[in-house]
C-alpha cells in the first residue's frame, strides 16, 4: 500500500525537471493562470500527454490569460483610466471654452459700458440744452409780457390822446360854427 505522499513522490520523479519553485507573493508579481495550468499539466501528465496536449495548453493559456486580465480587473481599470483621461480632457476643453465665453462677455460688457457712458454724456448734454432753452423761453416770455404791458400802455395813451384830440376837434368845430354864424350874421346886417 502506497501512502498519499508516495504518489506525489512518484509525480515529482516523473516531471521534476519542468516544475519551478514558486516565489512568495510578496517578493514577486502574482503568477498568471497560464503558469499554473502549464505546471499542473506537466505535473499530472506524462511526456506523451505533454507533447500531444501542447497546442491545447497554449490555447487554454491564451484564454486563461485574457480571462485572467479580466478577473484581476486590469483591463477594466485601464479602460476606466482612459475614460477618465478623456473626461479630464473634455472638462479642460469646457473650462477653456468657458474662459473664452467669459472673456467675450467681459469684452461685450465693457463695450456696452462705454456705449452707455457715451449715451449718458449725450443725455446730460441734451438735458443741459433743454434747461438752457427753457431758461431762454422763460426770458422770452418775460420780455414778451413786458412788451405787451408797454403796448397796452401805448394803446391806453393813444386812446387818451384820441379822446383829447376828439375834444379839441369838437372845440374847433364849435368855434368854427360860431365864427361862421357870426360872419353870416354880419353879412346879413351889412346888406341892409
Amino acid at each position: 500500500m502506497t501512502g498519499f505522499l508516495d504518489k506525489f513522490k512518484e509525480d515529482d520523479s516523473e516531471g521534476s525537471e519542468m516544475v519551478e519553485e514558486r516565489p512568495s507573493y510578496e517578493e514577486t508579481e502574482p503568477e498568471t493562470r497560464s503558469d499554473v495550468i502549464e505546471s499542473e499539466t506537466v505535473e499530472s501528465g506524462s511526456d506523451n500527454e505533454y507533447s500531444s496536449g501542447t497546442n491545447e495548453v497554449q490555447e487554454n493559456a491564451e484564454q486563461v490569460e485574457s480571462s485572467t486580465g479580466d478577473d484581476i480587473g486590469i483591463s477594466s481599470l485601464m479602460d476606466k483610466r482612459a475614460k477618465l483621461e478623456e473626461a479630464v480632457d473634455y472638462v479642460g476643453m469646457m473650462i477653456a471654452n468657458l474662459k473664452e465665453k467669459r472673456t467675450g462677455l467681459e469684452k461685450e460688457i465693457e463695450e456696452e459700458s462705454v456705449d452707455i457712458k457715451n449715451l449718458k454724456e449725450k443725455l446730460v448734454k441734451v438735458n443741459e440744452y433743454i434747461e438752457e432753452e427753457t431758461r431762454g423761453i422763460q426770458n422770452l416770455s418775460n420780455k414778451r409780457s413786458s412788451v405787451e404791458r408797454e403796448a397796452d400802455e401805448v394803446a391806453s395813451l393813444i386812446t387818451t390822446l384820441r379822446d383829447k384830440l376828439g375834444g379839441i376837434d369838437r372845440v374847433v368845430e364849435d368855434e368854427g360854427s360860431r365864427i361862421k354864424s357870426f360872419k353870416d350874421s354880419r353879412d346879413k346886417s351889412s346888406s341892409f
